[in-house]
């Protein structure tokens, strides 16, 4: 490659990286996920589109792909809490295997039908398409609140369920281009051990070691980030290379070191989320350079009974199978949970694998994968949220600082410069910070009051629009957002926590004799804490709700997994009433 062919693939490629990040805002208006602005961005400089670039280096794509979902699953394990696999593992682990199964089988046989195959090749196409993927899930519910059953649930089926469509497809991919190997039960049981038991074994013993070496090493800050990155890609690639699952691996090392003190994590947090982002646009602008639109008209009306099939058919079938051991889940979280079957790059990457195994049909399975990618990312993507709201998963905004950061005390600190911008409505304005009830241990570090620097005492008085930088951890960040910010107005969710609100201790006798409810021979000590542990069980979580003799109950506060308040709504002649 001489001089000029390298000069204009760096401005062809910064080009469409620049354009892409410029259209971004155009997901939003338009109501399309962002990944698929990107996917369009590639597939209009394709071949067949405005630029007419000429790219058919399948292994490059695979490998840029893989070196960008490895950035991605250590960017999203970095992100999980630990503390939401209370509920949200056993059934995320069944969703992550026996539900990738099913919708393998059930999605190979319609394309068994629809594209006139063989079963074998019908089931090829199940497991390519067969998971969710992390990389579309990881975007479209970042800064989403969405309650703690669902979305981790969401978070880490996506993060973990890749080994197993990858194992399916190895699979048949062996039997179809080796008829002859005979591939027993056990051949396929220990297969299977090997890559979930391997990456497993590799990630977190892998991961230990890194979060060790980071946490043991003075290195200039910038520095942190890079030796994260780079030892969670080592971990990925000896995993690989063993037989094990790297994507599974470099999501449990992201999920180690985001869950563990770590030196200079917020800067690795912050270097990780300008990676990811890159890693998105440049993987799905590669995919969108692989496919001619023209190739896929053919196949454009299977294509689209195929992707239905599996929306509306195939991954409900799969979800409402693996959660019957949970009872905690609704039946509107299962339809959310099967609604948010997305899927992304992974079924793109996998989908080359024949192609490189030089299996008969190999450009088909690639064009009905990349098909059902956009269906999937623009009917399924694009409603999430209204799928949210129907479902009755989406919490109301959080109150947030304008801006958070790590300050690095000593090498493992977990304290942070929280920045809030004062309202009018605020009750502290006006009030000196002594009068504060700030959470214990922490600070008003400085006030800003018209782009000008105060030494704040105990005396100075906040006034609006003042902008204080607050010294704390994250575990006083709800207090301090209660009490300096505002959460997004949302209209829709104004009352989704009730109109009043009681202690759990409350005793139920004393809701009837308010609201005039005959709670016949239920006993008199009964209280509200008994109420929800019968109506919602003994893993509740935030935003939960259940009816109760015509009152509208929903858990309003939960402390370390126990429920602290709940709230009432009042029906809506009552509400009418006490206006």
């Amino acid at each position: 490659m001489d001089a000029v062919s390298i000069n204009t693939f760096f401005l062809v490629g910064a080009l469409l990286i620049a354009l892409s990040v410029l259209l971004s805002p155009v997901s939003s208006k338009l109501g399309v996920p962002i990944l698929a602005i990107f996917l369009s961005v590639g597939m209009i400089a394709g071949e067949d589109g405005l630029g007419g670039i000429v790219f058919d280096n399948y292994s490059l794509a695979y490998l840029v792909s893989n070196l960008a979902l490895a950035i991605i699953l250590l960017d999203g394990g970095m992100r999980t809490q630990v503390s939401t696999f209370r509920v949200a593992l056993g059934p995320s682990v069944v969703l992550a295997t026996l539900g990738v199964a099913v919708t393998t089988v059930l999605t190979g046989l319609l394309a068994t039908w629809l594209f006139d195959l063989e079963l074998l090749q019908g089931i090829l196409i199940g497991a390519i398409v067969g998971s969710t993927d992390a990389a579309v899930v990881f975007s479209l519910l970042k800064g989403r609140s969405l309650n703690k059953r669902v979305g981790p649930t969401l978070e880490i089926e996506s993060g973990t369920n890749d080994p197993m469509a990858v194992f399916l497809t190895v699979t048949m991919i062996t039997v179809l281009g080796s008829p002859e190997i005979d591939l027993g039960v056990g051949f396929l049981l220990m297969n299977f051990i090997q890559q979930f038991g391997l990456g497993a074994l590799v990630g977190l013993l892998g991961g230990w070691l890194l979060w060790r070496l980071i946490n043991r090493n003075q290195l200039p800050e910038g520095l942190y980030s890079i030796l994260a990155i780079s030892g969670g890609l080592i971990i990925f690639a000896v995993s690989n290379a063993i037989g094990g699952s790297g994507i599974l691996s470099i999501y449990l090392v992201g999920l180690l070191l985001g869950n563990k003190p770590t030196r200079s994590r917020y800067s690795i947090l912050n270097v990780l989320d300008g990676m990811t982002w890159l890693s998105q646009i440049g993987m799905f602008i590669v995919l969108g350079l692989l496919v001619k639109p023209t190739d896929l008209v053919s196949i454009a009306i299977p294509g689209l009974m195929l992707a239905f099939g599996m929306i509306v058919f195939a991954r409900p079938a799969a979800v409402w199978l693996c959660l019957i051991p949970f009872k905690t889940f609704s039946s509107k979280e299962k339809w959310f949970i099967s609604w948010v079957g997305l899927r992304g790059a992974v079924p793109v990457i996998l989908a080359v694998f024949p192609m490189m195994a030089g299996l008969p049909n190999s450009q088909l399975y690639f064009n009905v994968a990349f098909f059902v990618v956009m269906v999937s990312l623009l009917v399924q993507g694009g409603t999430l949220m209204k799928a949210a709201s129907l479902a009755q998963v989406e919490l109301p905004p959080k109150s947030e600082p304008i801006y958070r950061t790590g300050v690095e005390i000593f090498p493992t600190s977990e304290w942070e410069i929280f920045v809030y911008c004062l309202k009018k409505d605020k009750w502290c304005v006006g009030e000196p910070i002594r009068n504060l009830f700030m959470p214990e241990g922490t600070r008003i570090a400085a006030v800003f009051r018209q782009q000008r620097l105060l030494h704040p005492s105990g005396s100075t008085k906040l006034q609006e629009s003042d902008i204080l930088c607050v010294l704390g951890q994250e575990k006083d960040l709800p207090a301090l957002s209660q009490l300096f910010s505002e959460a997004p107005e949302r209209a829709a969710l104004a009352r989704f926590f009730g109109d009043f609100f009681l202690d759990i201790n409350t005793k139920l006798v004393d809701v009837a004799l308010l609201y005039g409810v005959d709670l016949g021979e239920l006993s008199a000590g009964v209280t509200l804490k008994d109420l929800v542990a019968e109506q919602l069980g003994n893993s509740p979580v935030l935003g939960d709700h259940f009816e109760w003799y015509g009152l509208q109950w929903v858990v309003a506060d939960v402390v370390d997994w126990q429920v602290t308040k709940v709230g009432l709504r009042l029906p809506a002649d009552e509400e009418t009433l006490s206006e």
